[in-house]
């Protein structure tokens, strides 16, 4: 099992001294987080998707072997709300295939406002080529059906482990053969760090539950105050102490 941990963009002033030196100018900033990680997740497409030639100039600044997760666009998920899914999809992979073997897995993060639609997800994770990774994220509790789970197996789709609080958002299902997790903030102080037991208790649940081979992606988005980059570099040790696999962290 191969943990790729990142965090969740790169672009934040607040990491200045914490992942970038201070010397290092903006325009540098992907080059030096691609020196510390092996992976990020990025949101740009979510707000507005990049053209290929924005995919095809992160491709070009990141070494072989970097893997670039992508959040779908919102117009898919929050405005669409998953209907009609086909242009909006189509669209996405076609701009994002200026990545060429940078694209990592496509993330889904469904609205909390958006109830369970068995049909509609089906149909969506329908229009994505053929093996490419789709992880889903719910946020409304009517998703918990066997139902919704049996979409995502038929489909090879990760339900996406998210954690809030220090404690899982929902249910631990595996559902493909690769895994997706993402921490969007702990209990610890100062907020939003995670704290050591709640990192290490992530990591044994991740290895109790793929095994050797299997690729598990793992994104901090506590990004205030470098939290992120701090907390991506403690699961990776825990994930590491549990004898598995994990990518380049920073040493703090």
């Amino acid at each position: 099992m191969t943990v790729l941990v990142g965090t969740s963009g790169w672009q934040y002033r607040d990491w200045r001294d914490v992942l970038y030196p201070a010397g290092c100018p903006q325009r540098r900033w992907l080059e030096e987080y691609t020196r510390r990680f092996a992976t990020v997740e990025s949101n740009n497409a979510f707000y507005r998707l990049p053209a290929p030639e924005q995919f095809a100039a992160w491709r070009d600044r990141t070494p072989p072997g970097f893997v670039m997760a992508l959040k779908a666009s919102r117009y898919l998920t929050h405005i669409k709300r998953l209907r009609d899914p086909e242009e909006p999809v189509r669209r996405l992979m076609d701009h994002a295939g200026a990545l060429g073997d940078r694209l990592g897995p496509v993330l889904l993060q469904l609205p909390p406002t958006l109830p369970a639609d068995p049909a509609l997800l089906d149909a969506c994770l329908g229009c994505f080529p053929s093996g490419t990774r789709v992880a889903v994220e719910p946020r409304h509790p009517s998703w918990w059906t066997d139902e919704v789970r049996e979409v995502l197996r038929r489909r090879g789709a990760a339900l996406c482990w998210a954690d809030a609080g220090s404690r899982p958002a929902g249910p631990l299902w595996r559902t493909a053969g690769w895994g997706y997790l993402r921490f969007h903030g702990g209990r610890a102080s100062p907020p939003p760090r995670y704290g050591r037991q709640a990192l290490a208790t992530w990591a044994r649940r991740v290895g109790d539950t793929w095994p050797a081979g299997a690729d598990v992606y793992a994104y901090f988005n506590n990004d205030p105050g470098g939290a992120a980059v701090r907390d991506a570099a403690v699961f990776a040790r825990a994930v590491a102490g549990l004898g598995r696999e994990a990518t380049r962290t920073p040493d703090g």
